[in-house]
């Protein structure tokens, strides 16, 4: 589980294809530190495993799926991403819940100054997830814990501070450039909830019964 707050903007080092499989080098500092084979790292909001690693780089594979649903196989070696390290249980929750799992990717329409702020306003790819987007709601680009400004029928803005706009890769990206979004965890797992409907051919089988109610004192 990741807060959605950067620590450190990385570099790509290396990156090697094999049809849609990707093995990727990202050079960092900060989140290297005490880092272990098999610790998850967020690379652009994509939660990866390390499997190799030195003091100023680590190693992740990208599998098929992750190819598909995220902005990764764009990535060309030079290129600065947002990295965030797994969050601790006892570490302040300063962002939201965020898993690293990218639900679609988005296209930056535009973006313009709002003071001392600047207003992305994005596309998202796959329309149906904009039923979880809401207005001042929590939504994760690029693995950034952002809140969103509004919406419209296929896109949404967001407003960024000049500190958040400093320290992550998201300086660099304009109009035309794809994103990585995961909506709230919250929202998809309440949609799934509230609209789930179980496949005719399968009964469910309540385990109540009285002689469960008296065994655990209810009756």
């Amino acid at each position: 589980m990741f807060t959605g707050l950067v620590e450190e903007v990385g570099k790509m080092k290396g990156i090697t294809k094999q049809g849609e499989a990707m093995r990727i080098v990202v050079g960092a500092d900060r989140v290297t530190d005490g880092v272990m084979l098999g610790d998850s790292i967020s690379v652009n909001g994509v939660c990866l495993t390390v499997t190799a690693f030195d003091r100023f780089s680590f190693s992740a594979d990208v599998m098929p799926e992750t190819y598909r649903k995220s902005n990764l196989h764009e990535l060309r070696a030079g290129e600065r991403v947002n990295l965030e390290r797994a969050m601790l249980a006892g570490g302040r929750f300063g962002g939201h819940i965020v898993q690293g799992h990218v639900d679609s990717t988005g296209k930056i329409m535009k973006r313009h100054s709002d003071a001392n702020a600047v207003v992305y306003h994005i596309h998202l790819d796959d329309a149906d997830m904009l039923r979880y987007v809401i207005p001042k709601g929590s939504i994760t680009i690029d693995g950034i814990s952002l809140t969103v400004v509004d919406t419209s029928a296929h896109s949404f803005s967001v407003s960024i501070i000049p500190h958040t706009l400093g320290e992550t890769a998201l300086q660099q990206k304009h109009a035309g450039d794809t994103v990585n979004i995961e909506c709230d965890v919250i929202g998809k797992y309440v949609d799934h909830l509230l609209n789930f409907k179980r496949p005719e051919n399968i009964r469910a089988e309540s385990k109540l019964s009285t002689s469960f109610l008296m065994e655990n004192g209810f009756l």
